[in-house]
């Protein structure tokens, strides 16, 4: 097999999801190699974030975040694996104390909050913790 283009684009785990619903849907069973990675990946992806995103939550995600001049692996690891904590930011934005301010950190976390709000997680109730 030769290799045309090493590294063409980065997909999102969205896109991965979307692509491999469609090829479960419009083929015939498959039997095999490829029906056991169809399925363990759709398996593995209706677990993460990605199951409740749109392409146009995305889309639009990206675009308000472009002010702060992210790398395109650094939006698409807060796609895959949106942060809900200024720490998970620091995780993902390479030299972030030198790039990005606490405000932005903030402006950051509030826009990805909008855009995908089934990520935020609600501390358990008090009932819950004392159980």
């Amino acid at each position: 097999m030769e290799i045309v283009s090493s590294n063409c684009a980065s997909l999102s785990n969205y896109e991965v999801f979307e692509h491999l619903q469609k090829v479960k849907d419009c083929r015939p069973k498959h039997k095999g190699q490829l029906a056991t990675i169809t399925y363990e990946t759709l398996r593995y992806l209706e677990n993460t974030p990605c199951k409740e995103q749109t392409a146009q939550s995305i889309k639009e995600c990206i675009r308000e975040l472009a002010p702060f001049k992210l790398h395109k692996t650094e939006l698409l690891m807060i796609i895959n694996n949106p942060p809900i904590t200024p720490l998970e930011i620091q995780f993902i934005v390479e030299e972030s104390e030198e790039r990005l301010t606490e405000d932005q950190v903030q402006e950051i976390l509030a826009i990805i909050a909008k855009h995908f709000p089934h990520v935020i997680k609600t501390p358990p109730d008090e009932d819950e913790q004392s159980e």
